[in-house]
């Protein structure tokens, strides 16, 4: 039992050492970029309320990014309290899941079809496809509230023992306490459902359509090529140089934000296809919690990027700035004054 405690409060220390300077700076940038939205009138308008519904649901991420990795580990929780912790953190990442797909897709069409980019049905039925971005994750993640969990397949006997084989004092008590574990909530369908019927398809879509925008870029470029013979070489080296700047930082923005994320998915379905195989909560929380915030910072990288997301608050932080210093040439008049 004291092996047990202590390794639990190692893993709760992991947890929080990792999720919660990330989960701060998730939020803060989160508040920032939809201050900067919120304040100028000019970005009042679709695309960017879609960015900004992406932002709220990245933003709920933030808040539920240090609850994910105890998704993968066994708490004493009653049943609805079990569901609880798993159904809402899923929830916020499915939504923001669907919220990312559905600004790449806007952005991807703006750029296929630009003359037609304000006719597109996206835009004339923005209200109906930010109400589907959230009532659809909303729908699926409930659905083992509404009955399909493994409740009644799965017991608490075997999923809290110690090294030695005995239960644990804690995994069913008085109070209707059992041992917490995603697998009393999820059944395996379910969890095949959601990774290869929602997360492998939006991941595969967003990659695609990142692709093809990048086609697209490089055509346009070799075409203003083309169109400008005359140009001084030095203009077409700097387009070479500004397109391969685009495909590095897109390159770069994938490893460091998706792979890790993909690297969790992949090793959390072969821990889940290996029955009755005991897992590393160390590797399942280092890799949960990178992976889940290297996706969560996609959205910061595209709105900290975009200047005029954070000319508001480079101005407010400007004026705040140079009052300070007005009051701190007042004080040193005084003190001349008075000295």
């Amino acid at each position: 039992m004291e092996i047990n405690d202590t390794r639990r409060s190692f893993e709760a220390k992991l947890i929080y050492a990792i999720t919660m300077p990330v989960s701060t700076a998730i939020i803060l940038a989160n508040v920032l970029i939809i201050l900067g939205i919120a304040c100028s009138r000019q970005l009042h308008n679709t695309p960017n309320y879609f960015f900004l519904s992406l932002l709220v649901a990245d933003l709920g991420t933030g808040v539920a990014l240090p609850f994910i990795p105890w998704m993968g580990l066994n708490r004493p929780l009653s049943f609805s309290s079990c569901l609880l912790v798993h159904i809402f953190p899923n929830f916020l990442f499915l939504a923001f899941l669907f919220n990312l797909v559905l600004v790449h897709y806007e952005r991807y069409l703006s750029i296929v079809s630009p003359l037609r980019h304000g006719r597109l049905w996206l835009h004339r039925r923005f209200p109906l496809a930010l109400l589907v971005v959230w009532i659809v994750p909303l729908v699926f993640a409930l659905l083992p509230a509404f009955g399909w969990n493994n409740q009644a397949g799965h017991t608490w006997t075997g999923c809290c023992l110690v090294p030695n084989g005995t239960a644990l004092f804690n995994c069913s008590t008085p109070f209707q306490k059992r041992c917490c574990t995603y697998r009393n909530v999820f059944p395996n369908a379910f969890i095949y459902l959601e990774v290869y019927g929602l997360l492998a398809p939006a991941i595969l879509s967003i990659a695609a359509m990142t692709g093809r925008v990048l086609w697209i870029t490089h055509g346009q470029l070799r075409d203003i090529q083309r169109l400008q013979r005359s140009v001084a070489h030095e203009r077409r080296r700097r387009l070479d140089l500004r397109y391969a700047r685009c495909v590095a930082f897109v390159s770069l923005t994938f490893l460091a934000c998706w792979v890790p994320y993909i690297i969790y998915t992949h090793v959390g379905m072969s821990f889940l296809l290996s029955q009755g195989v005991q897992g590393n909560p160390t590797a399942h929380i280092v890799l949960s919690c990178v992976g889940v915030g290297g996706m969560a910072t996609v959205p910061l990288v595209l709105g900290l990027a975009n200047r005029e997301y954070t000319d508001p608050a480079r101005k407010l932080l400007s004026k705040l700035r140079h009052r300070w210093r007005r009051t701190d040439d007042t004080d040193i008049a005084l003190r001349v004054f008075h000295g």
